[in-house]
């Protein structure tokens, strides 16, 4: 910081450090400050505070988080539709990758707004309902079913959307209450839409010689087996 050109004057000098040579009265009327009272009616004048223009910008805050905090990133991506492998069409027989029916051989129905695939076992069969699986987990077999006649306009994403549940207070009686109702029992609605859609496949699936045999099986790899010399 450059040095003052003129030394501060002050009305006031210090006779040593925190006193003052004159008093506070003394003072009072060296300032002229008498005079300006007595000018007011007897009371100092009182200047409105200045009001500031409302900046845009936000002041930045005196302290900061000791640790950092994180902030979501932006998601600019646009969402696009799941484009459908060329070997996947309706009526595909596809075999499941993974999951709770890994191994299992099921009839592709159609794409969902999700990009998800609805398929089915069909359950009378081996055991698969209608549900929804990812492209990148299933193979495409070269088999095929006629589901020309089957109508699954009413299956979407919002079919198998689960609905919210209702909290309930613990305790044994409500333990015992829960077991006899049956907390994961499917809804009977749903239960006919499985029996109304399998039975269109299944028609399909009897008039071809042993197809049904076929989706009963479960897939698997044997020792000597080459998956990428396979011809599905």
């Amino acid at each position: 910081m450059a040095p003052r050109k003129t030394p501060q004057v002050t009305r006031n000098p210090d006779l040593v450090r925190g006193i003052g040579k004159y008093s506070r009265s003394q003072m009072y009327h060296k300032r002229g400050l008498w005079a300006i009272k007595a000018k007011n009616g007897g009371v100092f004048p009182k200047h409105a505070p200045k009001v500031k223009a409302p900046t845009s910008a936000e002041k930045p805050p005196k302290f900061y988080p000791a640790d950092d905090v994180k902030k979501p990133l932006p998601n600019k991506r646009k969402l696009k539709p799941t484009k459908l492998r060329d070997s996947v069409t309706p009526g595909t027989v596809l075999i499941i990758l993974a999951g709770r029916f890994k191994g299992k051989r099921v009839v592709f129905l159609k794409q969902l707004t999700s990009g998800l695939l609805l398929v089915t076992g069909p359950f009378k069969i081996n055991g698969v309902p209608l549900r929804r699986v990812n492209q990148c987990y299933v193979i495409a077999t070269s088999t095929k079913v006629d589901i020309s006649g089957v109508n699954v306009e009413k299956l979407d994403d919002k079919y198998f959307a689960k609905k919210a549940e209702k909290k309930k207070k613990k305790g044994e009686g409500n333990f015992f209450e829960a077991e006899k109702e049956g907390e994961n029992a499917l809804p009977q609605e749903k239960k006919d839409d499985q029996k109304s859609v399998d039975a269109q496949v299944i028609k399909s699936i009897e008039s071809v010689p042993e197809l049904k045999a076929y989706l009963g099986a479960r897939f698997s790899l044997k020792d000597g087996m080459k998956p990428h010399e396979l011809v599905f």
